[in-house]
């Protein structure tokens, strides 16, 4: 589900993110949507068996390495890499599973859906965090989530 109150509920009870594929070098969207979740308040988990740290916290191989409860699984990977991560994701009792710009499964999303999780799918978590929670007004992006005009 991509509406507003699901982006909304998600990014509000989801504290700790792991993000599967998550990037050592800075100039990376993964890096970048990472560092700026980690600012705002959010634990960022790297799972990516490249690196032993990033941005400070330690790395792990996969999902199931990480010894402590992860609220939303965030993958930047390939689409076709996702229905094992959404399998994983189910396993270690994930609340969401967030598939970014351009990561479409949909048969990743329907596991991940069947055992109970919030699934976004093609959604960036930088974006819709600075969208819905306030952020991308230097950009002057016009999110028409406030707006000057009243409803018909």
């Amino acid at each position: 589900m991509n509406d507003i109150t699901t982006l909304r509920r998600v990014l509000r009870d989801c504290h700790t993110i792991a993000v599967v594929g998550l990037s050592a070098e800075w100039h990376r969207p993964s890096y970048f949507a990472a560092k700026y979740m980690q600012q705002h308040g959010y634990k960022i988990v790297p799972v990516n068996p490249k690196y032993p740290e990033i941005l400070g916290e330690q790395s792990y191989p996969d999902l199931a390495s990480i010894p402590f409860a992860v609220d939303l699984v965030d993958v930047f990977r390939k689409p076709q890499d996702c229905l094992p991560i959404a399998q994983q994701a189910v396993a270690i009792g994930a609340k969401a599973l967030w598939l970014q710009i351009g990561v479409i499964n949909e048969e990743a999303k329907r596991f991940a859906e069947q055992a109970g999780l919030t699934v976004v799918m093609d959604r960036c978590v930088k974006i819709e965090y600075a969208r819905l929670f306030g952020g991308l007004n230097w950009m002057g992006v016009n999110t028409g989530v406030i707006s000057a005009h009243r409803p018909v």
